[in-house]
């Protein structure tokens, strides 16, 4: 499955964006999908994942209560609705996709998408 990534951005902080992740190749309602973000020198981290289904979804403790997972499988699209922002949410932000469960480590998922950047300033 090929994997695009788009909605990132610069934006105050306090303020939202919404990243999507368009899907295409492969049966998309079959994957786990997740989102991942990576700043610069850091290593990449797990930010928000959601079942096949959209009936679980879970978020790394940095962004629970700011940030929402969704998919709507019709579209083939993963969207991150990401509110209240932060400096420290500053990051390349890549969405993947696991065939097998949904996870929240990064070597778990079989595919990349190439990453948008989120910038948020103070």
């Amino acid at each position: 499955v090929q994997l695009q990534a788009s909605g990132g951005g610069l934006v105050q902080a306090g303020g939202s964006l919404r990243l999507s992740c368009a899907a295409s190749g492969r049966t998309f309602s079959s994957f786990a999908m997740g989102w991942f973000r990576q700043g610069t020198g850091k290593e990449r981290e797990f930010v928000a994942a959601i079942t096949w289904s959209g009936g679980s979804t879970y978020y790394a403790d940095s962004v629970k209560g700011r940030f929402t997972i969704s998919r709507d499988n019709a579209k083939n699209t993963v969207y991150l609705q990401m509110n209240s922002l932060k400096p420290e949410d500053t990051a390349v932000y890549y969405c993947a996709a696991d065939e097998k469960r949904v996870a929240q480590y990064s070597s778990a998922y079989d595919y990349w998408g190439q990453g948008t950047q989120v910038t948020v300033s103070s």
